[in-house]
This record gives C-alpha cells, structure tokens and sequence, in this order.
C-alpha cells in the first residue's frame, strides 16, 4: 500500500484541494474501521465460519463451471481430486489459524 506522500509525490500541491482533504479523511476513517473489522473477525468465530463456507462455495461454484465448459466445449476436466485436497487442506488451515475445533 502506497503512503500518501508517495501518491501526490509528482503534484503535492493538491494535498491543499479541499476535496482531496476530504478524500484522505475519509480514507482514514476507512482504515480504522477495516483495523476494527479485523480485530472484531479474529474475536468472532461465526464471522470466520461464515467466511470460511463463503470460499468453500465459491470453489464449488467454480469446479462446476469447469465441469459445465468441459461438457460443453470439450475444455480439460476439472481434477477433482486436487480440488477436494485443496479444499480440505484450506478448511483445515484456516479452522487452525482461527482456532476453529471441528
């Protein structure tokens, strides 16, 4: 992530624009609410789950896509196998990392 000074490095001057103020204020008021969000999903295991089935779900949905363009196109088949291992490994790291005990 780039600071602020190296962003407005070739036109300091509109650091002064009022509007470019009012950006940076907001900014800055969205980096203390990601900070706070992060803090609140790490102390909250529903929200670890829930993101956790969100990437389960969209891995399924994807393999599916692959499936649907192998039938219909004739592209390689998706290796299951290699899905299911990957999705096993990522549910397993992650439950590990939020200290889930499945």
């Amino acid at each position: 992530m780039k600071s602020i000074r190296e962003i407005f490095k070739n036109n300091p001057s509109l650091l002064n624009e009022p509007e470019v103020t009012q950006l940076l204020e907001y900014c800055e008021q969205l980096q203390d609410e990601i900070v706070e969000f992060k803090f609140q999903k790490t102390t909250n295991k529903e929200l670890a789950m829930l993101d956790m089935l969100k990437e389960v779900i969209k891995g399924c949905d994807a393999i599916e896509k692959e499936q649907a363009e192998h039938e219909r196109f004739g592209y390689d088949a998706p290796n299951y196998q290699e899905t299911i291992s990957n999705l096993k490994r990522y549910i397993l790291k992650r439950c590990q990392d939020e200290i889930i005990w499945l």
